[in-house]
Order: C-alpha cells, then structure tokens, then sequence
C-alpha cells in the first residue's frame, strides 16, 4: 500500500497506531479495498515518490473491513467527490494497524536488482495503482 511520506508515513503510523486508509480514487483499487481484504490481512507499506528512500519501509494489517471513505462526504476535503452519497457511497477505505518499522527502506532500486522479486507487481513497467496485491512468498521474502 502507497503512501507520499509528506502525506502521511509509517512513523505517522506508528504514532496513531490505527488509521482509515482514506483517499483511494481508483475503481480497480476501490474494488480491491471493498472485496478482497480481510481482517488480519498483512500489508507492506511503501514509501513512494521519496527520492532514494522510495521503498518498503514497514509492515501494517488490516484491522476493519472496508466502509465508505469519509473523506468523499467532506467538502473540505482534496478527496470530496460530489456525485457519492451516503446511500450510494463510491468509496470505501479499511482500517490499517501500524506492526513495526523496517530498520532500513527497502528501496526500489534494491527490489528491482534482486531476481527474487522479478514478479513483484510494483516493479511492471507502467505499475501506477497505490495498491497492488503481493504474494505471500514475496511478502515473506521481503520481511525477512
């Protein structure tokens, strides 16, 4: 899962210790949040567009199932979309638990020299959703 460091960072997540995964603007990625994750899924959280450190640089889980994103209801918000309603919400966030900090980013440029990690989705040319599914090898591989 994506994240810009100035937006919000693991050490952001470590502080809160829990935090909605707010702001997805993707249908694939909407449908994923809504369909595909469970509570107690494990995620990488991955620093992008920070230069050198872009990377993965901590490990969180899912806590709560996906609801609507409140952020599409709030007109102060960069992510407010007038055409979602409460009855027919467009988007939807989970609940996120911080579970440690990596002692160093594990860069891109790291994953993409390393053979093992050839089939990693965020290393396709093209790769842009902030979310993307990673196997449990790869998971496993890049944790260790």
């Amino acid at each position: 899962m994506k994240s810009e460091p100035e937006g919000y960072s693991i050490d952001d997540l470590k502080r809160d210790k829990i935090e909605p995964w707010t702001g997805v603007r993707n249908y694939q990625v909407r449908n994923m949040l809504r369909d595909d994750f469970k509570i107690g899924d494990k995620a990488l959280f991955y620093h992008s567009n920070a230069g050198k450190e872009t990377g993965v640089v901590g490990e969180m889980k899912v806590v709560k199932v996906a609801y609507p994103d409140p952020t599409q209801f709030d007109k102060k918000s960069k992510y407010f979309d007038p055409k979602a309603t409460f009855e027919n919400p467009r988007w939807f966030c989970v609940d996120v638990k911080f579970v440690k900090k990596f002692p160093h980013t594990i860069t891109l440029a790291e994953m993409k020299l390393d053979p093992a990690l050839a089939n990693l989705p965020i290393l396709k040319q093209g790769s842009r959703l902030s979310i993307v599914p990673v196997t449990q090898k790869d998971f496993e591989y890049i944790i260790l």
